[in-house]
């Protein structure tokens, strides 16, 4: 997935989120977001690859726990 590509799938994302939070649906939403969090983790890997000279083509979605364990 190229960057337009990973913000096509965070705007569809962000559209299932209202969907689930108007239709009062916790499990969906936070599938949802679980979703949400590793695309915009992959776009900042994207980027810190391609700040480092790398190809950012190398960044890999990573898991649930990995992302949802980060501190804020």
């Amino acid at each position: 997935m190229n960057d337009d590509e990973i913000l096509a799938k965070i705007h569809d994302l962000v559209s299932q989120e209202r969907d689930a939070t108007n239709h009062g649906d916790p499990e969906r939403r936070r599938r949802i977001e679980v979703a949400l969090d590793q695309c915009w983790d992959l776009l900042r890997q994207r980027e810190g690859l391609r700040d480092a000279g790398k190809n950012p083509d190398e960044a890999q979605v990573r898991p649930e726990g990995e992302v949802e364990g980060y501190l804020q």
